[in-house]
């Protein structure tokens, strides 16, 4: 790669669609891990996962603070470099203010771990085990944040594929292999722990290898520590660290404040299941992460070029989203029995907390693509509002659902309000500052169709759960499938099709 200026890329639906694969196929490690899940219960109890799950939530929700935003800031900067050296300065910036805080606060934690751990509600069997678990699984914290910081360097040099085989055959099949070998060898819950963070540290040292490829590492060792770009670099991280902040409560705090106000094994159990709804929701969720990683650099790239582009890539992207998410999470939904079955007879009191998150996630991702438009072309300010209001809204529904709702029902539903808030905020504020908007004249009529095909599928579906659950399972899956396809394929323009390119080819989206 000649270490020259890079001239701005031509950034349209097409664009959109190539990323949007590879990215959906990096990203498949959260289905991964959505399968390990039932397992993990099996081999080590409700209440014992519920343990992992705090433990692992408490690690991310650290993370999204101590990284200072920067897994998010090279979003806006690498893209916008004009050489291969501002490149290497932004990931420099990145990993020393990203990686050290974090760093700090792993040795502090570790240190006053006979403090920490008995905060935690555990099951009486456990309550020996969290001190060392406390003080062992914190080191996970530096290296989950120098994971995020260099497979965020690597899309924002707009490679969304490489994270495949480390996303899916280490962080997660390893860490399943590992965690069950260990447990047949007699260690019980400590060996998730330890599978855990043996597989977040191959998937560090492969990390490294894969950079390699796609910046200069020997500039990391050149040129001014506080230029310019590192400037940038910090002041987007800030910027943007509230919403990421706030997004990330969203995701791990309702499992650690059930787990405070739940005595003994029940706060552990009320965190597994939320995690078990939670990570039923990610299914749905995982199309707006997919969106998001493709949309941040394609749109900052899009902004250096022509603004009308980023018009154009917001309004296709949204009536994907519409066209994928709400159909999935409407089979999902009314199939719910049959899957929490999966994990036994005691999961299927989460079965309202699914619902409730299933859909608040299919109006985050539909209204949440304005987010990474907002974080790379308006003023950083304007990123603040929305963070602030979700969490305020969050809270205050939370505060009554408790009283009309059993904990997990009332958390999950002041948790969706949250983020879908949260989500729908920058969208009005494109509105109002950039007078910007992707509801175009195609919107209603996909959005017709697409409620349609989500009727049928979702009734479908329910009928479906009626059957033997090793029969449904499967059978739900199918319907899943079919109703994504029959989305895509009747409610999507011919364009909108025809830009998804040999995968609508593929699978029959566009006449041959």
């Amino acid at each position: 790669m000649p270490d020259s200026h890079l001239p701005p890329e031509h950034i349209d639906s097409h664009r959109v669609a190539r990323g949007l694969g590879s990215t959906i196929l990096a990203r498949m490690g959260a289905v991964v891990e959505l399968v390990a899940q039932p397992l993990y219960v099996l081999m080590f109890g409700l209440a014992g996962y519920g343990l992992y799950a705090v433990l692992w939530a408490a690690v991310n929700l650290t993370e999204n603070i101590f990284d200072l935003g920067m897994t998010s800031a090279m979003q806006r900067t690498v893209p916008k470099s004009a050489s291969h050296a501002e490149a290497a300065e932004a990931l420099r910036t990145a990993l020393i203010l990203g990686v050290g805080p974090c760093l700090l606060v792993a040795a502090g934690v570790s240190y006053f771990a006979e403090y920490i751990g008995p905060l935690l509600n555990v099951a009486q069997e456990e309550e020996a085990l969290v001190v060392p678990a406390v003080r062992l699984f914190v080191w996970t914290l530096p290296l989950w944040a120098f994971v995020e910081i260099t497979t965020s360097a690597l899309r924002a040099r707009m490679v969304f594929g490489p994270e495949i085989r480390l996303r899916i055959v280490w962080e997660q099949i390893i860490r399943l292999v590992l965690a069950s070998l260990l447990f047949f060898a007699g260690m019980g819950l400590r060996g998730l722990f330890i599978a855990h963070i043996v597989s977040l540290s191959l998937t560090a040292v492969l990390c490294v290898r894969l950079l390699n490829r796609y910046y200069k590492l020997d500039h990391l060792r050149q040129g001014s520590l506080f230029g310019e770009t590192a400037k940038h670099t910090f002041w987007a991280g800030i910027s943007i660290l509230p919403s990421n902040v706030v997004a990330r409560l969203f995701s791990d705090a309702p499992a650690l404040v059930l787990n405070l106000i739940l005595p003994g094994a029940a706060g552990a159990k009320a965190a597994g299941l939320f995690t078990i709804a939670r990570k039923l929701s990610s299914v749905v969720q995982l199309v707006r992460t997919a969106f998001v990683y493709v949309m941040a650099p394609l749109a900052a790239s899009a902004e250096r070029a022509d603004r009308s582009q980023v018009k154009d890539i917001y309004s296709y992207a949204v009536r994907l989203i519409l066209a994928i998410a709400f159909p999935l999470a409407t089979v999902i939904a009314t199939g719910r029995s049959s899957i929490l079955s999966l994990f036994g007879d005691q999961a299927l009191v989460a079965k309202y907390a699914v619902t409730i998150l299933l859909f608040g996630r299919a109006l985050e991702a539909l209204f949440g693509i304005s987010v990474p438009v907002l974080q790379v072309i308006a003023a950083y300010r304007h990123q603040i509002v929305a963070s602030f209001v979700g969490v305020t809204v969050a809270v205050l529904v939370g505060w009554e659902a408790i009283e009309l709702f059993e904990p997990l029902t009332a958390i999950a539903f002041a948790t969706a309000t949250g983020f879908v808030t949260m989500a729908a905020i920058p969208m009005v504020q494109l509105l109002v500052t950039e007078s910007l908007h992707p509801f175009d004249r195609r919107f209603p009529s996909v959005f017709v169709r697409v409620a349609a095909v989500s009727v049928v599928a979702g009734l479908v579906s329910k009928l479906a759960s009626k059957m033997p659950d090793p029969v449904a399972i499967p059978t739900i899956a199918v319907i899943a499938a079919l109703a994504m396809w029959s989305s895509l394929r009747i409610a999507l323009p011919t364009e909108d099709r025809a830009s998804l390119g040999k995968i609508a080819r593929t699978l029959r989206l566009i006449r041959q």
